[in-house]
């Protein structure tokens, strides 16, 4: 029997946490979003209320459903007010002493029989679990930005994770109208894993001279039919953000695909952080329509002879990182396609792209790419080879 949820407590309104409280509102459940000190919590109530007004005016709610939504919503500077909930989520800023102190409190406050989620993007959740008395009943819960919006949850169960947690909170993820992936305790979990070693090589071929900004992104958004390219989402995200992430990977898994660019670490090193700061890889400016402006190039260099066109540049290693990660037994096919598309807004996931363009000419394009411009993607993946050496053409 799936365990009742019927109230929920969310830690951190940010804009991250406050999407979430909506989410859960939104879905019926009666929740409490709490803050450290009434300026946060005026800024989280603001946030929500702001979300659910651009719904109405969109057409997307009804005054009497913003009303019902806001109704279901209780604020609270006091964590003491979770001591009811079945199960709490935890959306304060990626650092561990201050997960610390969140889980050591919801760990005393909430009923011995709740769950804990984290919504942590780079953070190992074992690590956030072994804080607990009750490892077996954390788990994470990986909404993506902005919350209301996007489909993607990523369920992150640990070796420790009690029998029917994993389906706890996966059915809960459902009730919120998400699609959940399941998936283990590894370092970016599925979409970040692969969406931020793709952002930083764009970064690399930008240091290095390879393209300018907009060549890169035009070529992206062409050749792959995504709503942006890799240089406009990295502001949009925020370079920090991208660059913890790097960190996280490489600290777990050590190969030169999840070195931080220097240009990244520089970049974040100024304050250039992106639209949150009004400067990244471009300048933003205040308008309601951002306007985009260069910030400065870099110098053209010649690229190897026999280069690949820039769009496959960066699109076979990063098709290669999805095949490298089905190969592993880490998460199926279907799995990465529906976290890149939900979580990350491809219109077709890294296998289907393999799928359109054809393992030769993914493998072709990779034996193609000069060390320099791409660490880490060469040799292929396992994966990639067995399916050349079988003759197939799609790996479906």
């Amino acid at each position: 029997m799936v365990q009742e949820i019927h109230k929920v407590g969310v830690v951190g309104l940010g804009t991250m946490g406050a999407g979430i409280v909506e989410v859960v509102a939104r879905a019926g459940f009666a929740v409490t979003g709490v803050e450290v000190d009434d300026t946060a919590l005026k800024r989280g109530r603001a946030h929500l209320e702001r979300s659910l007004a651009k719904a109405v005016d969109k057409g997307k709610l009804s005054e009497e459903e913003r009303a019902g939504i806001l109704e279901r919503v209780t604020f609270s500077t006091s964590r003491e007010d979770l001591a009811n909930a079945d199960f709490a989520i935890e959306a304060v800023p990626e650092r561990i002493n201050i997960k610390r102190d969140v889980f050591v409190d919801l760990d005393r406050i909430c009923p011995p029989g709740a769950i804990l989620a984290t919504n942590t993007s780079s953070l190992a959740v074992t690590e956030i679990a072994a804080l607990t008395n009750r490892p077996g009943k954390v788990v994470g819960l990986h909404f993506f930005n902005p919350a209301p919006v996007m489909r993607l949850i990523e369920v992150v169960t640990t070796v420790v994770t009690e029998p029917g947690v994993a389906e706890v909170a996966t059915e809960m993820a459902k009730r919120l109208g998400k699609t959940p992936v399941a998936v283990g305790d590894r370092a970016g979990f599925v979409a970040n894993a692969l969406l931020v070693p793709y952002l930083n090589h764009a970064v690399l071929l930008y240091e290095r001279g390879v393209a300018s900004r907009e060549e890169i992104d035009a070529a992206i958004v062409e050749a792959a039919k995504l709503p942006m390219g890799p240089l406009a989402l990295l502001d949009l995200v925020g370079l920090d953000v991208c660059l913890a992430v790097m960190d996280v990977l490489w600290e777990e898994f050590r190969t030169p695909r999840y070195a931080a660019a220097p240009l990244l670490r520089r970049m974040v090193a100024a304050g250039l952080l992106g639209r949150k700061t009004g400067r990244g890889f471009y300048v933003h400016s205040d308008a309601r329509e951002t306007a985009v402006q260069p910030v400065g190039d870099s110098a053209r260099l010649p690229t190897p002879p026999g280069t690949p066109e820039l769009a496959d540049l960066l699109l076979a290693p990063h098709i290669d990182d999805a095949l490298r990660m089905v190969g592993s037994g880490y998460a199926t096919a279907d799995d990465v396609d529906t976290a890149m598309r939900f979580g990350c807004g491809y219109p077709t996931g890294p296998i289907e792209m393999l799928d359109e363009r054809g393992v030769a000419s993914v493998a072709e394009t990779l034996a193609k790419v000069h060390p320099e411009l791409a660490p880490g993607a060469v040799p292929a993946s396992s994966l990639l080879a067995a399916l050349v050496a079988q003759g197939r053409q799609t790996l479906r």
